[in-house]
């Protein structure tokens, strides 16, 4: 019974070990004083993922349409310079992109508040790097938040 016990904590991982030793993490957000649930409270991947997609997708669409004579390898690049104007812009004015609106997402400051236009560059630029965006800590944000002390939250 101990060995099947101890593969089920290797395989749901360290924070379920650590929480079945009595550790206690609380919820997604509750360090930075957010709702658990509802408006305010951090926004899941899943909705974050889906809203990026929509976001990419447009900008693929806009870079295939207006900017190149068909898809091919300078699509990508100039989708990805429509990405950052379409994150620095919108991000930058009124707190979402089209796809964080589409999903009810919101890009936040640390303590409420539209984060300021340095924030936002900073953090548009870590998310076209993409690695920091891969990286989160268990709040559920990105590196790239993290750095630009923003938050992603439901609207």
């Amino acid at each position: 019974m101990d060995n099947r016990q101890a593969i089920g904590s290797w395989l749901s991982g360290p924070r379920a070990a650590a929480e079945e030793a009595g550790v206690d993490f609380g919820y997604r957000g509750e360090q930075l004083g957010l709702p658990e649930h509802g408006p305010g409270s951090i926004a899941r991947p899943g909705r974050r993922l889906a809203a990026l997609a929509v976001d990419w997708g447009l900008c693929l669409l806009i870079a295939y349409g207006l900017l190149t004579d068909g898809y091919d390898q300078a699509t990508g690049n100039w989708a990805l310079l429509v990405f950052f104007a379409l994150g620095v812009l919108t991000v930058g004015t009124v707190g979402f992109t089209p796809g964080k609106r589409l999903l009810g997402l919101r890009v936040v400051a640390e303590g409420g508040g539209r984060p300021n236009p340095l924030r936002v560059l900073l953090r548009t630029v870590l998310l076209c790097v993409a690695v920091p965006a891969l990286i989160w800590d268990r709040d559920g944000r990105g590196l790239h938040d993290r750095l630009a002390r923003t938050i992603e939250v439901r609207i």
